[in-house]
């Protein structure tokens, strides 16, 4: 069956089994763009599968435990051969004969104090803390691929800057050459020509292979090997209130709504535990048919009761069970506590590292238009005779400096920006208005929380999604 099929069979599951697909956005002849970059990632990663099949396999969780709070029906069966004598009276007899007996058996917890209704509310807990873990990995994903797109740019434009700048060392030395020739200079200054050329093709050939490795981390993070990329957009808007921006960070990152609902989660296994030492009321039913085969004697037999039964002791097992569910509490309450100052940290950190990136990028306009003219003006002052060759390389290299400051600043302002998004929560395929199709988390969830099972109509209508997931 096709998977086009398998969607209008499950179209709840359809964000699913797209991105199982790796379907990814069509792309033009034009430069790529850092939206490109984006869709590109969303949709490559298998981190991302890994860990929405994590959040699947959560799902499935609240399944199983609510499966205790419904009818349990199972059937018995047995075949027994007996044979020997028996002797009573000076009479023997040989009582060989074969028996069948084929039982159903039901049962139903009817009361357990709560017990079974905690694991339920906890594994629904841990399945929205799955999810907020899920929504993190997206933001890494998304803010690794603006990592790649800028750092191709970056290497690219260092790449361009060695080599212009290794042409004009190429000229330096023709010049310093030409004055030797004629007695300007001495042999020092065209050996420093020929030095400073020689470093200037040492950083070109480095900044060729960190153009190599750029790549590399593009292809890994995004799925394909860069094209010609687009100068970057507009930087996002994030603002200047960085309180504010802590107290948004505070209400909707993914990390702390996950540990906060981990919290809820061993709340609940708390009490869970605690009902576990309390009586059970269980309703039990069984039907039976026993048959001897070359005998026309068989019965049916029948019984309907109700089971009330608690653990006096049991070693000490269901105090330590408790205890170490307080403790287990207690860790994911000291998470929380370190979880949020760990948020309202990195967005601080983040708003710092935009703003020096800001600074640095301005500063080095400024010093690319000061080194710019006293280079300028130092080779028409060697060319005079009023300074030497050192004095023009060392203006030459102020100013490649400084191009390069400018090009690293601009790289480094555009992560800044995208890492002060994702610190605060807004750094998902849904914010960013990407053209993906958005994975649903409930979608699956909706399917499976009842325990659906196979021979229903709704167990095969999922089989059949998860056939098509498996394929891909």
């Amino acid at each position: 069956m096709s998977l086009s099929k398998h969607l209008k069979i499950a179209r709840p599951l359809m964000a699913i089994v797209l991105v199982a697909a790796g379907l990814s956005a069509p792309r033009s002849a034009s430069a790529e763009t850092l939206a490109d970059a984006l869709v590109g990632a969303y949709n490559h990663s298998g981190l991302l599968e890994q860990n929405r099949a994590t959040l699947r396999a959560a799902d499935e969780d609240v399944a199983i435990v609510g499966s205790t709070l419904k009818p349990v029906l199972r059937w018995a069966g047995d075949l027994t051969q007996t044979f020997g004598t028996i002797r009573n009276n000076n009479v023997s007899t040989n009582p060989d004969n074969l028996s069948a007996t084929i039982n159903l058996i039901g049962e139903l917890l009817i009361y357990d104090f709560g017990a079974s209704q905690y694991r339920i509310e906890s594994a629904k807990e841990t399945v929205l803390a799955t999810r907020g873990t899920l929504l993190n990995i997206e933001q890494q994903i998304l803010l690794r691929a603006v990592s790649a797109y800028m750092g191709v740019i970056e290497a690219s434009e260092f790449v361009a800057l060695r080599n212009n700048n290794l042409r004009l060392l190429t000229q330096e030395l023709r010049a310093a050459r030409d004055r030797f020739e004629v007695g300007e200079v001495t042999r020092t200054d065209v050996a420093l020509a020929e030095a400073q050329l020689a470093q200037a093709r040492s950083g070109l050939a480095g900044a060729q292979g960190d153009y190599l490795q750029a790549v590399e981390e593009y292809r890994n993070a995004v799925g394909r090997k860069p094209g010609r990329l687009s100068p970057p957009p507009r930087l996002p808007d994030v603002g200047t209130n960085v309180e504010s921006a802590k107290g948004l960070a505070l209400r909707r990152h993914p990390l702390l709504s996950a540990a906060q609902h981990q919290v809820a989660a061993a709340d609940l296994l708390v009490k869970a535990r605690e009902s576990d030492m309390a009586p059970t009321v269980k309703l039990k039913g069984q039907f039976g048919l026993t048959e001897r085969y070359g005998s026309s004697n068989y019965s049916h037999t029948g019984s309907v009761g109700v089971e009330i039964g608690q653990t006096i002791y049991g070693g000490g097992n269901l105090s330590a069970q408790a205890r170490k569910s307080m403790a287990q509490r207690d860790a994911q309450r000291s998470n929380l506590h370190v979880v949020t100052h760990n948020v309202r940290q990195d967005v601080g950190n983040a708003y710092a590292s935009l703003a020096s990136a800001r600074a640095v990028l301005e500063a080095s306009e400024r010093q690319i238009r000061a080194a710019r003219i006293a280079f300028r003006g130092v080779r028409e002052e060697a060319t005079l005779g009023a300074r030497t060759t050192l004095d023009v390389l060392d203006a030459e290299q102020s100013l490649l400096d400084a191009e390069s400051a400018r090009v690293s600043a601009r790289a480094n302002l555009y992560i800044a920006a995208y890492t002060v998004l994702a610190s605060t929560g807004q750094l998902t395929a849904q914010d960013l208005k990407l053209p993906v199709q958005n994975y649903d988390p409930a979608a699956y969830y909706n399917l499976v929380k009842d325990g659906p099972v196979r021979a229903s109509r709704e167990g095969q209508k999922l089989d059949r999604v998860l056939r098509a997931l498996q394929k891909e």
